[in-house]
């Protein structure tokens, strides 16, 4: 138990550092952008005293540093700065943008983790026979597809063809409209998900053949225990662990790979987020959408790298 507790402290001090690491690096690449803040908001027609009042108000004057520490005060106070001619809060497009890429990134996560699972499964029980070549084959095909090519393919057919399913529009919300929030998520998400399951569907392949040729299946076999029980209370439970140190790598993909998709499906995410700030040279809004996309990135992986030691007992006694 100490062990454990020492190797989740150590993951709990990582952070911060990290999430520090992380404001210095954006903070300071945004600063070598070209797009003069003050003119960006005030608009090119904007006379030279009033660029320069702008900059005196928001401390744009100030040396880079002295800017930085200045950020970080208002990081540290839920202010991310201002952007626009009416000083829209940069905090509450992000509030409202957020939820939305965490839902995609989730909804995405779960499916690719249903279907990988059990594909991955159902190859290592049939190893070297046709259904193993079969999911051999696909994954790879999901592999290889890239996640916005697929979901062009998926608005011609299942959105305009068919009209299956919205492909643009508001989202609902999923506590009042539960239907119709799984119709407008449901393209994009399968779009997000499809290359993670081809990997996945690998990672889990090859953990779980490896699990079945230990010593301890064959013997419990040899004893007479079904070969579902010996999979499903055993092999299942030592074979998932590899698999989650992936997963947690493939979340990192899964909030880049949705930013994307939320664009190509019109989702008031971050990606859009981001999309309007570049397209109107609202370098507050970018910085603030890319430090806390960064920012979940890192609180995530934690959080996976936590439920990998309490998975795996052998890393508690490192």
């Amino acid at each position: 138990m100490n062990n454990l507790l020492r190797l989740i402290g150590r993951r709990l001090i990582a952070l911060p550092i990290m999430i520090i690491g992380v404001t210095i690096l954006v903070f300071f690449l945004m600063s070598l952008s070209p797009v003069d803040q003050a003119y960006s908001v005030l608009g090119e027609n904007a006379s030279e005293q009033q660029v320069q009042q702008y900059r005196e108000e928001h401390g744009l004057n100030d040396p880079i540093v002295v800017q930085y520490g200045n950020f970080m005060v208002g990081l540290c106070h839920g202010d991310l700065g201002t952007y626009g001619a009416n000083n829209a809060s940069v905090a509450d497009r992000i509030a409202t943008a957020l939820p939305v890429t965490l839902q995609l990134t989730f909804m995405g996560l779960i499916i690719a983790v249903i279907f990988a699972t059990i594909f991955g499964i159902i190859s290592a029980i049939y190893r070297d026979r046709w259904p193993d070549q079969v999911i051999r084959v696909l994954s790879i095909i999901c592999i290889a597809t890239p996640s916005f090519w697929l979901a062009v393919l998926m608005i011609l057919l299942f959105s305009f063809n068919l009209g299956w399913l919205p492909a643009s529009g508001s989202l609902p919300s999923f506590s009042s409209n539960p239907s119709g929030w799984l119709a407008r998520m449901a393209l994009p998400s399968i779009a997000l998900a499809v290359p993670v399951i081809g990997q996945m569907t690998r990672v889990i392949r090859t953990s779980m053949v490896e699990e079945l040729d230990r010593d301890y299946v064959r013997t419990a076999l040899g004893g007479g225990i079904p070969k579902r029980t010996v999979v499903a209370k055993n092999v299942l439970r030592n074979a998932l662990i590899t698999p989650v140190t992936v997963l947690g790598m493939r979340i990192g993909y899964l909030i880049g790979g949705a930013v994307v998709i939320e664009v190509i499906f019109n989702l008031p995410g971050m990606g859009m987020a981001i999309l309007s700030g570049i397209q109107s040279n609202y370098t507050m809004l970018v910085q603030g959408v890319v430090l806390v996309v960064a920012i979940t990135f890192i609180i995530i992986n934690i959080v996976v790298d936590m439920l990998y030691i309490l998975i795996d007992p052998r890393i508690r006694t490192v």
